[in-house]
């Protein structure tokens, strides 16, 4: 129906249409006819459910879902989302904390049924209960577009768990991504669970973190582990698998060839549970990064995890934080990573861990041999070492000044340290170039620095965000802002400022900022300049792209 047709009232014949579907359990989706147009009057708010009101519906692009939406949200008694509505074309859709409610979360699958642009959905503390995983469920089974999905603190329970299970264990649509954390789920849930995982090769990440778990789970989850080829990332961090349970999950974990990443922070399976997991670390040959932090492991525990180290090629990241770990231990940890010539290690956190200047001797001998290696600790037990802190350059200024004095830019610097000239790197690799070139010197710690100001995500380095492609001279600057009515104030503090000439001068806006691309020929980060100018960023579209 167009919408700008003039709104006419239901008639008894849709009255009674409406009532009918109301009163079907069998179908998720409206199969009516075109939907009517919804009156423009703000429906009466619904307390437990959203505390968003409806807005102006006319002024969004969206047609067709935006109405079957709509018009699921009437047939459910629930007040439309806004946020919904105005993102419903967006690849990613952020609905948590809304108070959706089961009734709720069904308008919102109703409306996904035939969406094909919403890749990953958020919906974690909605109450939405096990009718609302039911709506999703069968949402799931008609869309084929829906990559990611996070339910997490919906307090699910075993009817919830059953539910996912079925779907599961015969999941056609395209979900690879499932966050299931803080659901209330026991040992009866992780045995449905395992049941639909071990035949499921299409879940890839599966998070069960803050639920129940007890030793029984674990063994649900070694048997799982041990037949699944699908699964690479498993958090089951804040459980109480203790010792029986982690024990059990590593005897499915020897044979695992697909698990890469491995949480099982807070758990409490002390030294015993260590040992078993440095007996996975000697045979498996898959996992890349472990997370054992707070599990009172001592220095006992982290020697039988130190003596596999010595042996193991695959892992990078190793997370010991918040466990009783002494000096010795540490030193006994870095060691055995030095008489492996073939670790990958690149991350080790034992960061309450205070050690002596005598351990950083020894990591530095270490990071000669592997210097992709980064150890966090707490700090250095000398006073001098504190003073050492506060005289390094600024890694970001020693790569200016070399780019500057080399008359190149910063991000050609960047690219010649990756052999295939892109502009992404691992860290690991990013880590062991910077430390290997002899173009700026540069220690670990300023590498660390560095990475951090490089923004790390997902274990990839990218400076094509932070850093600008042949940059202007001071010169050349200088005129572009004047074309944009702006100038540089003399130095009157500890930075420069940009400001419009006169108070009547305008800010600059999008058409301009691309006059100052053109006539720089820089590839600047166009939000530096608004938020140097003190203004908000303007959008991004219609400036240059590189």
């Amino acid at each position: 129906m167009d919408n700008d047709e003039p709104l006419e009232p239901e008639t008894k014949d849709e009255s009674d249409s409406v009532s009918a579907l109301q009163s079907s359990n069998e179908t998720l989706y409206c199969e009516a006819e075109a939907p009517v147009a919804v009156e423009k009057e703000k429906p009466a708010r619904e307390s437990s459910e959203t505390d968003l009101e409806i807005e102006d519906t006319e002024k969004f692009f969206t047609t067709g879902q935006k109405e079957l939406y709509l018009e699921a949200c009437k047939l459910v008694g629930v007040v439309p989302v806004s946020y919904f509505i105005r993102n419903m074309e967006e690849s990613y859709i952020n609905l948590n904390h809304h108070g959706l409610g089961p009734n709720g979360t069904k308008a919102i699958a109703i409306a996904l049924v035939s969406n094909t642009t919403v890749l990953t959905l958020e919906l974690a503390d909605n109450c939405i209960t096990e009718e609302g995983i039911l709506s999703l469920v069968e949402m799931l089974q008609e869309n084929y577009y829906l990559q990611e999905m996070n339910v997490s603190d919906n307090d699910l329970g075993l009817e919830g768990a059953r539910i996912l299970s079925e779907f599961l264990q015969n999941n056609t649509s395209s979900l690879f991504s499932l966050q299931l954390s803080g659901n209330n789920f026991k040992e009866e849930s992780a045995e449905l669970f395992c049941q639909a995982l071990s035949n499921n090769y299409r879940i890839k990440s599966l998070d069960l973190s803050h639920n129940k778990f007890c030793d029984k789970a674990g063994e649900y989850l070694g048997q799982m582990l041990a037949i699944n080829v699908g699964l690479q990332s498993l958090d089951l961090s804040w459980n109480h698998l203790y010792i029986r349970g982690v024990v059990a999950l590593c005897n499915g974990l020897r044979s695992n060839v697909s698990l890469k990443k491995l949480d099982l922070s807070m758990n409490s399976f002390g030294n015993e549970g260590a040992a078993a997991l440095g007996e996975v670390l000697r045979l498996n040959s898959y996992l890349t990064y472990l997370d054992l932090s707070s599990n009172n492991i001592t220095n006992d525990g982290l020697s039988k995890i130190s003596r596999a180290l010595e042996l193991n090629e695959s892992l990078k990241v190793l997370k010991l934080f918040l466990n009783p770990i002494s000096m010795d231990g540490a030193v006994l940890l870095i060691l055995s990573i030095k008489r492996n010539p073939k670790s990958r290690m690149e991350d080790i956190d034992i960061s309450n861990v205070l050690v002596s200047e005598q351990f950083v001797k020894i990591l530095d001998g270490v990071c000669a041999i592997h210097p992709q290696l980064d150890v966090i600790y707490k700090s250095v037990q000398a006073p001098s070492a504190k003073k050492t802190l506060f005289t390094w350059t600024n890694p970001v200024k020693l790569i200016q000044s070399y780019a500057d004095q080399n008359k190149v830019s910063v991000l050609d610097f960047f690219r010649s340290l990756n052999p295939s000239g892109e502009m992404m790197m691992p860290v690991g690799e990013f880590r062991k170039a910077m430390i290997q070139q002899n173009k700026v010197p540069i220690n670990r710690y300023q590498v660390r620095e560095l990475i951090k100001k490089l923004g790390e995500k997902t274990g990839m380095v990218d400076f094509r965000e932070h850093y600008t492609r042949n940059p202007p001279t001071d010169e050349g600057l200088t005129r572009a802002l004047a074309a944009c009515h702006v100038r540089r104030l003399p130095a009157g503090g500890s930075q420069q400022k940009l400001r419009t000439k006169t108070p009547g001068d305008v800010i600059p806006g999008a058409a301009e900022m691309e006059d100052v691309y053109a006539k720089t020929r820089s590839h600047l980060n166009y939000r530096a300049w608004y938020v140097s100018l003190n203004v908000s960023t303007p959008s991004r579209k219609g400036l240059p792209v590189y």
